[in-house]
């Protein structure tokens, strides 16, 4: 909602006078918390509602945190505008770092790609399943369900919380494709409502986004392939920094390369580098 909001305030300052009514729709991430995404349908569950209104012409543009956008889309449905990207960064919630955690401590996530980063540079720790939002997983964490846990900058910050835990360096700790960016996306034929997003479109994020996405579909990978990716920009040019882990952090393969904006053979090219990389255990999570 805080990201809707956003976007209704964003359209409504750019085009005055214009009506915005926030329709609000469960999705189905939000309705099934006891289990984890990639086990009960991947990041679809925070789509196909939405979807499917935006089709019947239910709704005209539906908001998303732009990571937890499947990267194949309906033919029907495109990215129309992206706001500007946020704190791009992964926040340790509980402790100060990873190295302040005690041997064999619980780190609570349900995320493929932090489960492995975390266990990457601590291998001796143990993931405990945490899903829900903001507030339920630091609830959870304050039952003592975990000694610490990972959340979203961007997202603390929407919600007023930017001074909760410690922000990871994010060359370090590579966040997800497409952390900090809000998708927002229309029926593809629709000619004017895209003509009125386009007004609070910002460029660079948007560039930055779609560079990530190629990536995540150059390399085949799905909900559960832990992947982080970040894109820089230089100029004309981005440098798109990306690492594949094995799921239980043992291994990591990491490349970088520069590419002009636009150039989705780009992130083509960088997909292969970290495929060539990869160790069979990892390439298995991908490729597919």
């Amino acid at each position: 909602m805080a990201q809707a909001e956003e976007a209704r305030d964003r359209l409504c300052a750019a085009h005055p006078g214009l009506m915005v009514e926030i329709v609000p729709v469960l999705a189905s991430g939000d309705r099934i918390q006891d289990r984890p995404l990639a086990e009960i349908g991947g990041k679809a569950l925070w789509t196909k509602e939405l979807d499917a209104w935006l089709l019947a012409g239910e709704i005209d543009f539906a908001v998303h945190s732009a990571k937890d956008v499947e990267t194949l889309r309906p033919a029907g449905i495109a990215i129309a505008a992206v706001l500007p990207r946020a704190d791009v960064r992964d926040v340790l919630v509980g402790v100060d770092s990873l190295d302040a955690l005690p041997p064999g401590a619980r780190i609570g996530t349900s995320a493929p790609r932090r489960a492995a980063q975390a266990l990457h540079f601590r291998p001796d720790c143990r993931i405990v399943s945490f899903r829900g939002n903001v507030a339920t997983r630091l609830g959870k964490l304050d039952a003592g369900e975990a000694d610490a846990t990972l959340l979203a900058a961007a997202g603390l910050e929407r919600l007023g919380q930017s001074a909760v835990g410690t922000p990871l360096d994010p060359l370090a700790w590579l966040p997800a494709p497409g952390q900090g960016c809000i998708a927002i996306e229309c029926r593809a034929g629709d000619g004017a409502t895209a003509g009125l997003l386009a007004g609070i479109d910002d460029a660079a994020s948007h560039a930055a986004l779609l560079a990530e996405r190629a990536l995540l579909a150059a390399l085949g990978g799905n909900c559960h392939s832990p992947i982080a990716a970040l894109t820089e920009h230089h100029g004309d040019e981005l440098l798109l920094h990306a690492a594949l882990f094995s799921p239980d952090g043992a291994e990591r393969v990491a490349a970088s390369l520069h590419f002009p904006v636009g150039d989705q053979a780009g992130p083509t090219e960088l997909a292969r580098l970290l495929l060539d990389q990869a160790s069979p255990n990892i390439r298995q999570h991908f490729e597919g």
